[in-house]
């Protein structure tokens, strides 16, 4: 597998932060307080998705992972991010996910989601629901593919005005 999946550590903030400003345009992208503020929520957690280089966590492989020196940050093996909570009446909920473009379409965002999809699963959720910005047509697309389904949308949910829809999927 090229890349493993790890839990947040605190410095990996700024790489984050500036991952999530390239991933998204302004006004749907956080700012450096909101971020933290989701990061930091009782419930929530950050999973990251990094190139599975020999000792990166990945024992059972043997080979290099695909490195990405592109990657708009100090620690370029990191390819990705999520970040999930487990909300009350087992619902749980996305709250971004977030792919360089250097590593889009090698699995790292389906290996993310999965990850977090699980541990939400293991915390006692049902079911989870997300947010994405109605023209953002490749997320719906993923989403969809992934078993999400649209339902409801959100007007003017974004500070830029642009609405949301809402996806759910059952977890169980």
């Amino acid at each position: 597998m090229p890349f493993v999946i790890r839990d947040f550590q605190p410095a990996d903030f700024d790489t984050l932060w500036r991952i999530d400003q390239t991933c998204f345009p302004a006004g749907i992208s956080y700012s450096r307080a909101e971020l933290r503020l989701y990061m930091r929520r009782r419930a929530s957690f950050t999973l990251i998705a990094v190139s599975g280089e020999p000792g990166a966590g990945d024992p059972d492989s043997g080979r290099a992972g695909k490195h990405f020196p592109s990657a708009p940050s100090a620690d370029a093996s990191i390819a990705g991010f999520i970040v999930a909570e487990a909300g009350a009446r087992a619902r749980g909920h996305i709250i971004t996910i977030d792919v360089i473009a250097a590593a889009r379409r090698f699995g790292v965002g389906s290996l993310l989601l999965r990850a977090a999809e699980d541990r939400l699963i293991s915390t006692g959720c049902r079911s989870v629901e997300l947010e994405t910005a109605v023209d953002n047509v490749s997320a719906l697309m993923f989403y969809k593919r992934h078993g999400y389904s649209v339902i409801t949308t959100y007007p003017r949910y974004y500070s830029n005005g642009v609405d949301a829809s809402v996806l759910e999927k059952t977890l169980v």
